[in-house]
């Protein structure tokens, strides 16, 4: 009888399109991977203030680099030339060798000289160039003498303004090799922001990526007196004085290799080599310093978390933006410890072209920001409305057998049944092969939470999405979610040899998240003042996020301490729980912020989902599938926004408060409810400003912006 029902199910399936319906060798690593730390504190009051210090042991002559640790008695530091002690937490930090960014990859360089280590994105014939291990470091070095040949000092930036691209990370580690910092910058910057980073990280070089970059940098070249040369990278420059990639290379060939020696000897792992540039939403943004120490630490705590562990097997894409430490620390530096294949994604990769990258590549580790995970939703979601009843059918089915086994596992109960094979093979295969996630072994999400709602939809899949939680302090990612242990709504546990307690515990068991460990970061560049509300006396790092922390260690971060809203009865209210509920009672809801701040009442502004210009990323008037599959089911005709809005359509309108009205009845007080909103003009996005780089919300933005409309929510 099975054998009968599943060949009527192949039969069936095979017979439509559902294609569209869309302990390994660490050798070189485990020096790198200590057997021996902990997964941090489950509970608070495990977590320890300060214990007895125990420090590495520092270079006798300073001279011994780049693999030394330079003399420090500090823990903190934002001088350019400053080094910082390095605090020994557990035990097992002694077990492995210290290093440096440029002994690492001249390490992994000689171990893998031939397997592929970058490759690029599709030139203008569609071919992409690839770069073996052994080119990559000798490209590095090329660039690091051409970069001390066009006056790059030591403690000095170059700042690098481009998408991902092979070049982005050789001009990032050649920086480093030179002595000086890698600093990027992000392309949506103006050229007055562009300026700010030049001058506090005090550029010699700038790294441009084409002429719409260039254009930007000189516009301000004039105010940078330190800027000594600029390089594009793609394409050939117009400019006098600007050089091209091949041009770079060809002066760092004719370098020798004693200038460059003589600079790494002196390099400690203790010094910083990175500056990561908040994108703060208030003033100009933070120059975060990171040693080699703070991000081979966390990007050995990843390795050592247990989901990526396999030497020169691993396949990355990069396309999130590389001046975000996020995309830095996975792509550049966890994939350099084990010696993984990094795929370059398009320009295009965030406007739809990323699942072109995704079916090349194939990768076996994937890192996506919430709206990425769900634009896939929602075009699955869009493919899946045009299957016939048979085919829903079986998916439906499908979906509940995906659920319900990563649910269970995810309570500690592995049981792969009969159900769950057939789906397995039937249906969960094809899909992850459409997406180009077939060899796909680790599905991440970062930066901004990802519902519940499309996290169990991917469960169902087969698809565990993993929630990683960090700042650009902490050098990325302080937990992390794994295949074998997750929750919903949880960040994970602390990554291995990293500590977590929580400051101001509140009542119901929430506090400030804080974090310790040797990835948390030395200082702010030249701004000790701004040092102290961030790290305290005993080297814990304070987040600004409300949390808790369940008995088995999970980490549930539960609000933004400067983004509660207060209202004018004095209750502290965390908006994004309010927010995710509306927007799961209301599917054509793209976004949802709350206002009332020092206000009487809730009041909220929404954005109704829309189509989006592929090639700028702006958001246009006509409704997306999913919101005129709503609006069609209220009865209304409206196809785009502006009908919406210009009839003030009654059907939309109740539809949107009835939504409000039954998130509002899981309200915990009267206070948590949300009393009026108001539909804004067009969908937040990068282009129109009320989204950052990494797709997070600013709200301050949008409550400038739509300050009017704001206060007449709030007349009587």
């Amino acid at each position: 009888m099975f054998g009968y029902v599943f060949k009527i199910l192949q039969s069936i399936w095979n017979h439509g399109n559902l294609d569209d319906f869309a302990n390994q060798d660490m050798a070189a690593v485990q020096p790198l991977i200590s057997n021996g730390m902990s997964n941090g504190f489950g509970k608070n009051d495990k977590a320890p203030n300060h214990t007895v210090p125990r420090y590495a042991v520092a270079s006798a002559t300073g001279l011994e680099g780049p693999d030394q640790i330079l003399s420090s008695d500090v823990d903190t530091t934002w001088e350019p030339d400053g080094r910082v002690r390095i605090k020994l937490d557990n035990p097992a930090d002694e077990s492995y060798a210290p290093i440096s960014v440029p002994g690492l990859l001249k390490r992994v360089a000689s171990k893998y000289p031939d397997h592929p280590a970058l490759i690029s994105r599709p030139g203008v014939d569609g071919q992409r160039t690839t770069y073996s291990y052994k080119e990559y470091e000798s490209q590095v070095r090329t660039v690091a003498k051409a970069f001390l040949h066009l006056g790059l000092e030591r403690h000095h930036s170059v700042c690098i303004l481009g998408f991902n691209a092979p070049q982005w990370f050789i001009s990032d580690i050649a920086a480093i090799y030179a002595g000086g910092f890698a600093a990027g910058i992000y392309t949506t910057n103006s050229p007055e922001a562009c300026q700010y980073c030049a001058e506090s990280s005090r550029a010699n070089i700038i790294v441009v990526e084409d002429a719409k970059q260039l254009e930007k940098i000189l516009e301000i070249k004039k105010n940078l007196p330190k800027l000594k040369a600029i390089i594009q990278y793609d394409g050939i420059p117009s400019t006098k004085d600007v050089l091209s990639w091949n041009e770079l290379l060809e002066i760092g060939q004719r370098q020798s290799d004693d200038q460059l020696e003589t600079v790494l000897k002196t390099i400690g792992i203790n010094e910083c080599c990175t500056l990561v540039y908040t994108s703060g939403t208030v003033g100009n943004p933070k120059a975060v310093m990171l040693t080699h120490d703070n991000l081979l630490t966390d990007a050995r705590a990843i390795l050592a978390a247990g989901d990526l562990n396999r030497e020169a097997q691993e396949t990355v894409i990069s396309f999130l933006p590389l001046s975000h430490v996020a995309a830095q620390v996975v792509d550049i530096f966890t994939c350099m410890l084990m010696s993984a294949t990094v795929y370059f994604a398009d320009k295009n990769a965030l406007k739809g072209s990323l699942l072109d990258t995704l079916v090349a590549a194939r990768p076996t580790a994937f890192l996506g920001v919430p709206r990425v995970w769900e634009k896939i939703y929602e075009k699955m979601q869009a493919v899946a409305r045009n299957n016939g009843p048979i085919k829903t059918w079986i998916a439906n089915w499908a979906k509940a057998q995906g659920l319900q086994y990563n649910l269970d596992r995810m309570n500690g109960v592995e049981y792969k049944s009969w159900s769950y094979l057939i789906a397995k093979w039937l249906i969960f295969r094809k899909v992850k092969a459409a997406l180009g996630l077939d060899r796909c072994h680790v599905f991440g999400t970062a930066a901004a939470p990802l519902s519940t709602e499309v996290k169990k939809y991917f469960m169902s899949l087969d698809i565990v999405i993993i929630d990683a939680y960090g700042m650009s302090e902490c050098a990325g990612a302080h937990s992390l979610g794994t295949s074998n242990a997750f929750r919903l709504g949880s960040v994970g546990r602390a990554l291995p040899g990293f500590l977590t307690k929580l400051d101001n515990v509140d009542n119901t068991g929430e506090g400030e998240i804080c974090m310790g460990g040797r990835h948390v970061f030395m200082g702010y560049l030249n701004e000790p003042e701004k040092i102290k509300g961030t790290k305290d006396e005993h080297n814990w790092l304070h987040s600004g996020d409300l949390g808790k922390i369940d008995s088995d260690g999970f980490l549930y971060v539960t609000g933004r301490i400067k983004e509660l809203v207060i209202t004018a009865g004095g209750e502290n209210i965390p908006p994004v729980h309010i927010e995710e509920l509306v927007k799961k009672e209301c599917p054509a809801l793209s976004n949802a912020m709350l206002i009332g701040d020092r206000r009487k009442y809730l009041t909220m502004l929404v954005t109704l989902k829309t189509e989006m210009n592929i090639d700028t990323g702006e958001p246009l008037d006509a409704l997306s599938p999913d919101a005129r599959k709503w609006v069609k089911g209220l009865g209304s005709k409206a196809k785009t926004l502006s009908e919406v809005l210009q009839t003030k359509d009654p059907l939309i309108y109740k539809g949107i408060e009835e939504a409000i009205t039954r998130a509002n009845e899981k309200a915990i007080s009267n206070a948590q409810r949300v009393q009026k909103f108001r539909i804004l003009p067009h969908d937040f996005s990068v282009p129109t400003g009320e989204l950052g780089p990494t797709l997070k919300l600013k709200r301050n933005v949008v409550v400038k912006q739509y300050a009017n409309l704001i206060e007449d929510m709030y007349k009587e």
